[in-house]
């Protein structure tokens, strides 16, 4: 199923699709790839990015080209969570920007989400943070992108609460107890919170996935907290990827202790830095990472409408 949004200054067509061809999806991860290049960090996030393949449920895509025919811009909208309102992400090339592509794929985003929006800007950039006021948009949210050396790494010995054990991520035999804890555990949490099963395969069958750096505390067989782990090979990063703690088990330092476990298995892997992802509001957490060595790299933005 498409849709061709009206566009009323005739600079280009914009078109929204259910699915996306495996060249459109070659189109805009190259797109992406070279506005990453240029801003220093992918427009889209990783879940977006797993969402160009096939159809998903609540996702749209929307495909800008110029009059030339030209592909200049991508967006992506999905609605998948109940509640919140649809969330958004774009990007238009290095080579046309500054031509009105982007604001005519905001507006197009609030066209098709019914003006009801939630929209990232990766990185916080001037131009993306205007272009948000500009479509009627106001801060909502901020995400801070964390990094610590782990060369020298000097950290106590992780202390567990009295019966739990760790052990590595099991694909599959795993899978749905995993599931159920992560979503138990970011119930808050509208991106994390909601992960399938599709997506979980989706991260499993990833060149980055290895199970060895996903690990699992169990109380009397049942998993109480993980620490998945996620190396950024080109960059040379290793990631504190997802860290949760089933509700009930919180408060003992189950958290501090896998994180611990978690940076050493990337020093251990020779990486010379580590980053994660935290809400800027959530101070408890930002405390623990603080105490651990992290500072504050960069920040992302995301802006909702009022409606």
């Amino acid at each position: 199923m498409s849709n061709v949004v009206n566009d009323v200054s005739g600079q280009r067509r914009i078109v929204v699709l259910d699915e996306l061809t495996d060249e459109q999806m070659r189109d805009v991860l190259d797109m992406v790839a070279a506005a990453a290049a240029e801003d220093g960090q992918p427009a889209v996030s990783e879940q977006g990015r797993l969402q160009l393949k096939g159809r998903r449920e609540g996702v749209r895509h929307v495909l800008v080209r110029d009059v030339a025919g030209e592909f200049v811009g991508y967006g992506q909208l999905e609605e998948s969570d109940p509640v919140e309102a649809p969330a958004g992400e774009f990007v238009v090339h290095p080579a046309h920007r500054g031509r009105g592509h982007g604001r005519a794929l905001g507006s197009a985003l609030l066209q098709e989400s019914g003006k009801r929006l939630r929209v990232w800007a990766h990185g916080g950039h001037p131009a993306a943070r205007h272009l948000a006021q500009v479509l009627g948009m106001s801060l909502f949210r901020e995400l801070r992108q964390m990094r610590r050396p782990l060369e020298g790494l000097d950290l106590p010995e992780p202390v567990f609460p009295e019966g739990v054990t760790v052990r590595a991520f099991r694909p599959g035999a795993d899978d749905a107890e995993w599931l159920a804890v992560n979503a138990a555990a970011f119930a808050h949490h509208p991106e994390q919170g909601s992960l399938t099963q599709r997506d979980l395969d989706d991260r499993k069958a990833a060149s980055w996935f290895d199970p060895e750096g996903f690990f699992l505390a169990e109380r009397e067989g049942a998993i109480v907290g993980f620490h998945w782990t996620k190396v950024h090979a080109d960059e040379g990063l290793g990631e504190v990827y997802v860290l949760g703690v089933r509700p009930g088990a919180q408060g003992g330092g189950l958290g501090k202790a896998l994180t611990v476990v978690g940076l050493r298995h990337l020093a251990a892997r020779g990486l010379p830095t580590a980053m994660l992802y935290v809400d800027a509001d959530n101070a408890a957490a930002v405390a623990v990472y603080e105490r651990l060595g992290f500072v504050t790299h960069e920040t992302d933005l995301m802006y909702r409408t009022e409606s």
